[in-house]
This record gives C-alpha cells, sequence and structure tokens, in this order.
C-alpha cells in the first residue's frame, strides 16, 4: 500500500488513525501529522467532526475550531455501524501504527473495538484514549468537557479572587469569591498533549518488545497535572495552616483548603498585574511583574526607591510579607507615565521579570511571533488563509503547516491505497457506507 510519505519528516512511515473529535485527540494527532505522521481521520458519513460546523465564521466553511485542530491530515467518511464498513476499519486497525479516539466511556467496547480486540487485530497497535475521567472514578460514566474538567481537576476552585480581596488600588473587585474557570485549554488541548506524551513514550518502548499497548489518558488527571502546585500548598497548608506567599498572609484567615489568590505568583517569587498608561480606556494595558528575592536592590532603583533596599521593613523576604500591596502599589504608580510595553523596556534595564498583558490582537498581529513561526498562516479551502500556532521549534526540521482536510477529501484516495477498486468505492458509496 502506497502512502504520502516525506521521509525527511521526524515521524515519516508512522501510521495514525484520528478517530476522535473536538480538541484533545485532534491536537494530538494533528502534532503527529505536523512532524511527518500519515494521519488518517476517520468521520461519519455526512456530518464529520462536530467543530465543521460550530462557531461558524463564513457559511457551508469549516470553522475555525476544526481547521486550527486537523491540518496536515486525510479524511475519510466511513460508517463503522455497517458491515461494510467495519471491513474497512478493521484493514485501516491492521495497517496503523497508533489508534487515537476520545468518545464516551464503553463507546468502542459496544462497537466491537474494545482493547482485547484491538490487540488481537494488531498487536503492534498503541491505542490512546482520552476520557473526562478514570476508570476508577465515581464519575467515569460522565462526558467531560474543558470546563467539567478543569473544575474537577482543581483549577477552578483555586482560581480567581478571594473573598473581599483588594486591588493594588484598595478596591474591592465584582465576583469576589467564586471560582473562575481559566481561558487556556487546560481540559480539552492539555490533555491531548498528555496523550502525545504516552503514545510516543509506547512508540518508543515498541520498538524494543514489538508489542503495542493502551494508553489511557483522563483529563481530571491531566489538569490537575498542571495544579500539583497546588497539591504542594494542600499538604504545606494541613502541617502549618498558613501560606506565605499567599495575598491573604498574614492579615487574611485561612481555612483548610487552599484558597484562591488571584493574581499572586504562586511560588516563592511574589507577583501581581499592574496598571499602567492607558488602563482606563484599554482593558489590556497591564503588565505582570515578579518581586525576586535576588535583584530585590534593582528593584528598588527601578521604582525611585532605593532607601527600600537596606531598609528592614522591606529588605528581606519575610519583612516584604507583610508590604507586598504597598511594594506594588509604589511600582504601580512608578509606572503611570508608561503604557505596557515602555514599562517592560524600563524595568527589563534593570532584570526585573515582568511581561505585558497581550491581547489576542496583538498577538494575531505580532510580527515577533510570525518572524519566529509561532503564528503560522495556513491556505485553507473555501475558507481562505487562517491562523495557528506551531509551539514547538526543532534545530533541523520545521513543520510544514498544511490545510486542514475536507470532509471526506481523501476517500477514495485512501480506498485504492488499500486495494479497493472504482466499482468498488462506487458500490460503497451507493450503499452510503462511504462519501466522497
Amino acid at each position: 500500500m502506497s502512502t504520502v510519505q516525506d521521509n525527511t519528516k521526524p515521524l515519516a512511515g508512522i501510521k495514525v488513525i484520528d478517530f476522535g473529535g473536538v480538541q484533545s485527540v485532534p491536537s494530538a494527532a494533528q502534532l503527529l501529522a505536523w512532524y511527518g505522521a500519515d494521519v488518517i481521520k476517520v468521520e461519519r458519513t455526512g456530518v464529520g467532526d462536530v467543530t465543521r460546523r460550530q462557531l461558524r465564521d463564513i457559511p457551508d466553511a469549516d470553522a475555525l475550531y476544526f481547521t486550527m485542530l486537523n491540518s496536515n491530515k486525510r479524511s475519510i467518511e466511513l460508517n463503522t455501524k455497517t458491515p461494510e464498513g467495519r471491513e474497512v476499519f478493521e484493514k485501516l486497525l491492521k495497517w496503523a501504527d497508533i489508534l487515537l479516539e476520545n468518545f464516551r466511556p464503553g463507546a468502542m467496547d459496544r462497537m466491537g473495538f474494545g482493547w482485547d480486540v484491538l490487540h488481537q487485530l494488531n498487536p503492534r497497535l498503541i491505542y490512546g484514549t482520552v476520557k473526562g475521567f478514570g476508570d476508577a472514578s465515581p464519575w467515569s460514566h460522565i462526558s467531560a468537557y474543558e470546563n467539567v474538567a478543569q473544575c474537577a481537576g482543581g483549577s477552578a476552585s483555586t482560581t480567581g479572587y478571594w473573598n473581599g480581596a483588594p486591588h493594588v488600588d484598595g478596591q474591592a473587585p465584582g465576583n469576589s469569591n467564586g471560582p473562575l474557570i481559566s481561558a487556556a485549554a487546560l481540559g480539552d488541548s492539555n490533555t491531548g498533549n498528555h496523550l502525545l506524551i504516552g503514545v510516543l513514550t509506547a512508540l518508543f518502548a515498541r520498538e524494543r518488545s514489538g508489542k503495542g499497548q493502551k494508553i489511557s489518558v483522563s483529563m481530571q488527571d491531566s489538569v490537575l497535572n498542571l495544579c500539583r502546585v497546588k497539591l504542594r500548598d494542600q499538604q504545606r497548608l494541613e502541617r502549618v495552616g498558613y501560606l506565605e506567599e499567599y495575598p491573604q498572609y498574614p492579615d487574611g484567615k485561612f481555612g483548610d483548603t487552599v484558597p484562591r489568590g488571584a493574581n499572586a505568583g504562586g511560588g516563592g517569587q511574589p507577583g501581581w498585574i499592574l496598571k499602567c498608561k492607558g488602563w482606563e480606556t484599554d482593558e489590556n494595558a497591564y503588565i505582570y511583574c515578579t518581586v525576586q528575592e535576588q535583584n530585590w536592590g534593582p528593584t528598588c532603583e527601578a521604582i525611585g526607591k532605593p532607601e527600600w533596599a537596606t531598609d528592614p521593613h522591606y529588605c528581606t523576604t519575610k519583612a516584604r510579607e507583610t508590604h507586598m500591596f504597598e511594594i506594588f502599589a509604589a511600582i504601580e504608580a512608578s509606572l503611570a507615565d508608561k503604557d505596557k510595553y515602555q514599562a517592560v523596556a524600563h524595568l527589563s534595564k534593570f532584570r526585573v521579570p515582568c511581561a505585558p498583558v497581550l491581547s489576542m490582537k496583538e498577538i494575531a498581529e505580532s510580527k515577533d511571533l510570525r518572524d519566529a513561526g509561532t503564528i503560522v498562516e495556513v491556505e485553507q479551502p473555501v475558507r481562505g488563509s487562517f491562523l495557528t500556532i506551531n509551539p514547538i521549534k526543532f534545530s533541523d526540521f520545521t513543520p510544514e503547516i498544511t490545510a486542514a482536510p475536507l470532509l471526506g477529501q481523501h476517500t477514495d484516495e485512501i480506498l485504492a491505497e488499500f486495494g479497493y477498486s472504482a466499482d468498488q468505492i462506487a458500490d460503497l458509496r451507493s450503499k452510503k457506507i462511504v462519501c466522497a
């Protein structure tokens, strides 16, 4: 069977079935495709991945939700609920090195393709599966989505403001005591990244053992893994009753669980978001600034408070714990005549860790990110060009990111590679087993 491969790419020769939808599995499969694997996306006939139609901005064109997660793949429409469709799928399974899916719990078993069957069909197959919760969870039967996973994984309970929390200017924020969801895809794409690590590890192990294995990743576990510093804090809190790096210390009260810390750094180096020039009209005219223990002297110089460098009320980490909002207010006041870019330029001269709060518009238009190959413009049929993100850089390889496939775009091509004649393909199409 012939395949479309560029043998100069790192994963050339690796064959992948993307049997998933939405974000977690497609994001993992897309990275495999970018790095040279032949990824075949198996989609429901006439329907395809649900994200093809979600949040459309161009009528009848595949949505950005789909195109940004499915570049470089091939698409086949296949009705796997029919005997003929099952036969095609079994041929795909015997061909593949990797199968990825994120169906509802038990769906693969009900289809007749549980792990025992898959392993018997292809002992070298690596099967990666994503579920909302692990098999031992009391919620293992529940279908999870991004925000469900963030809540169950501990992120939401530790994100947001605590009750009565002050801003640097002393004003209490609205919705001060409720959990908050992060805009980052901690439940979806983050789980896809964990899946990818597991699959590549299994692929490496297969080189030694010759055997495939099943990789199970839950969205709850993946979120929790990124919240492990909060689990660290829970254990510290239970031992000593307080967390000195949180803004509630020393005057606020600590309960028996890790509180929400708003914009605090969450580590040994306190940090906060500070207003810059223009904040009254620009909701992103802010920077994040960190007060670094080893750089306290230069920080004092940067904000026009050189005397604080030796003042016993400020010159040690312990002394500063009771003055952090005063310190951040002083930093903010020193930046009042500077926009966020000028503020970062000024503080960086003194080696103060900081960054501007960048809007999505600024990121989309960033020349630096485009020049670095992080923001990539891709041409897509019907839609035209769109932007996507290439987060990983290699010294000897740059992925060529191409269009996401149209629904069923490669159906005839793939079937022909598996030995189906034109007449056989036409027969499958007439029975709605496949669509082109």
